[in-house]
Order: C-alpha cells, then sequence, then structure tokens
C-alpha cells in the first residue's frame, strides 16, 4: 500500500484524506530516506523491510491493524460503533461470525495473517477481474477528486508515470532554431538540434498533460536540473512569452513551420478555444502575452498552493 501510493503523495503531491496514516507514512519515508519521488517500487518495499524508525513502525501498525478488517465493512451491517472496538485477533474472530463474505481470517499474526478467499467469490473476481479493476480505479478516482478539487488529470495520478512521447514537438522547435536562433529561457542557452530538450513550464506531475502551451524548448541538463519544481514566475515567464511569440510568428510567416505547428497540434493543443485565443493569426506582442499568462498563471499559481517549490537557475 505505501509503496503503490508513494508516487500519488511525493510526486503528485496529492491528499489522501484528512489526518490519513498512509499519506503521513509516505511524507515520513521521503523525510528520513531522501528516496526520489520518482523511486522505483522495489527499492522503497526493500527500504519499508528494514526501515527501524519509531514513526514508520507505528503508522506500519496503524495500517495493518485497520485495512484488513475494514475493507469488508460494506458487507457488514451488523458491525456498526463499538463492535470495532476490539483487539486484532478479537475483531478476527468477531468478523468469521458474519454470513457471506469474501474471505474469512484462518491465522491471524501481524503482516503473516492467513485469510481464505470463498470459492463463489473466487470464481467471481477470477471471471470480472477487468470490471472489478475498473470499478475501483473509477472510485480511486472520484475520491481523489474529492479530496484534491484543484488538482488536473487525477486519473494519470493513479499510477507511476508513463513515458511521454514528445517527439512531434521536438522537431517543431528544431525546425524554428534552423531558421531564426532561440535562446532557452532559463539560461539563455543558443539551442541548436543537438541540445534540445522539451520542458514543462508547470511541471507535468502536476498538469499531466503535453499541451503545446505549458512546453518550452531547453537543455537536457536545465531539464534535468529543474526537475519538478516551478520556474520562478517573474524571471521565467516573461521570457517565456518572447520564446513562444518567436514561434507563433514563425507558424504564420514559414508554411512547413505552420505544417509542423499543425501535426503538434492535433496531439498537443486539445482545448478548441485555447487554440483560438492563443494561435489565431494577427496578434501582437502584448496581446499573445497576456493570452499567454490568462492560460498559464491559473494552473502555475494553484500548482504553487500545492506545495511544489519554486527554482530559479543557478550559475
Amino acid at each position: 500500500m505505501i509503496a503503490d501510493a508513494w508516487y500519488m503523495v511525493s510526486e503528485y503531491r496529492l491528499n489522501l484524506g484528512p489526518n490519513d496514516a498512509l499519506e503521513r507514512v509516505v511524507h515520513r519515508l521521503s523525510e528520513i530516506s531522501h528516496m526520489k519521488s520518482s523511486e522505483k517500487k522495489e527499492a522503497i518495499l526493500k527500504y519499508l523491510a528494514t526501515c527501524e524508525d519509531k514513526e514508520v513502525i507505528v503508522l506500519k501498525r496503524t495500517l495493518a491493524q485497520n485495512v484488513p478488517y475494514r475493507l469488508q465493512a460494506p458487507f457488514m451491517a451488523s458491525m456498526k460503533g463499538k463492535e470495532w472496538n476490539r483487539s486484532g485477533e478479537k475483531l478476527a474472530e468477531r468478523i468469521n461470525q458474519e454470513p457471506r463474505l469474501i474471505y474469512y481470517f484462518l491465522k491471524f499474526s501481524g503482516l503473516n495473517t492467513r485469510i481464505q478467499i470463498q470459492k463463489e467469490w473466487a470464481d467471481y473476481i477470477k471471471q470480472n477481474h477487468e470490471i472489478i479493476q475498473g470499478w475501483v480505479e473509477l472510485n480511486m478516482i472520484q475520491y481523489l477528486q474529492r479530496r484534491n478539487p484543484s488538482v488536473p488529470g487525477i486519473v494519470e495520478k493513479l499510477y507511476p508515470p508513463r513515458e511521454r512521447n514528445l517527439e512531434k514537438v521536438k522537431k517543431y522547435w528544431k525546425m524554428i532554431v534552423s531558421i531564426r536562433p532561440v535562446r532557452e529561457i532559463y539560461g539563455e542557452n543558443l539551442l541548436n538540434a543537438k541540445n534540445i530538450s522539451i520542458d514543462h513550464f508547470v511541471p507535468w506531475s502536476y498538469v499531466a498533460h503535453d499541451e503545446l502551451w505549458n512546453l518550452t524548448p531547453t537543455t537536457r541538463s536545465i531539464n534535468s536540473s529543474k526537475s519538478n519544481s516551478l520556474p520562478d514566475w517573474d524571471a521565467y515567464f516573461p521570457v517565456l512569452c518572447k520564446s513562444e511569440y518567436v514561434s507563433y510568428e514563425l507558424l504564420w510567416e514559414y508554411p512547413e513551420i505552420h505544417e509542423a505547428f499543425e501535426i503538434c497540434a492535433r496531439e498537443h493543443l486539445n482545448n478548441p478555444e485555447i487554440r483560438h485565443r492563443l494561435y489565431q493569426k494577427g496578434l501582437s506582442e502584448r496581446e499573445f502575452s497576456g493570452r499567454l499568462e490568462e492560460v498559464i498563471f491559473p494552473v502555475y499559481q494553484s500548482a504553487k498552493s500545492m506545495g511544489f517549490s519554486n527554482w530559479s537557475l543557478k550559475v
């Protein structure tokens, strides 16, 4: 459970609920282990197996003492209030008295507790596991959305980040820099076809999309340094506007760049209203910058309120 929740909490900054033990143990682990927010599941499990931190041990015990029993609560109408106030073994004995449960307890021994899934339920789960998985994911999305109402892309944040394909955007910017000199916005390094890397201005781990208006070319080393932090608004947004306006001007000046833009737009401009506002012909630099700010600033502020750290390039 802890390893599965790692990305949700440490990478995506999702709130799992008021005073949630699972969220608290992830924060504690992140604090004491210094593992990356994108750490592999195997590494997290390995660390947990030998972790002797007292707070982590207590939180693990809290999860182990509640989740296996409460999981079937909807099937146990008679289990209310004080009925749950029993020690683990006695609680397991009480639950075993309930009819038609998914599973019953054979042996109570902490994490070595054994259960027996009833044959009818085992057959049902085998035959309908895809439907059940979809139902679980739908309810997880709804649960997380209620607790994170301002966070976009919840559906993309249930699992570790998948590899993203930004090749069309990279090709678009390579064509631009072959026609006019362009400097990346963070360190003002001159870009060329070999050193371009595509960065999400507001981190992907917050927006969970690859929309063109939030993508800017930079170098691989700077992209790695920035990671999933928020670039300082006052320092970098004005430069972003100038860079984006260069691409805007060239797409209306050169047919080959316009064609590359259209190819990008099919995949990386999914909101027709934003496309019309930002990329209609005839905008001045001031008009373009104002409209870009209207699109990005609310997203930037929301990410900031979620705890994404401020970043500036260290020279």
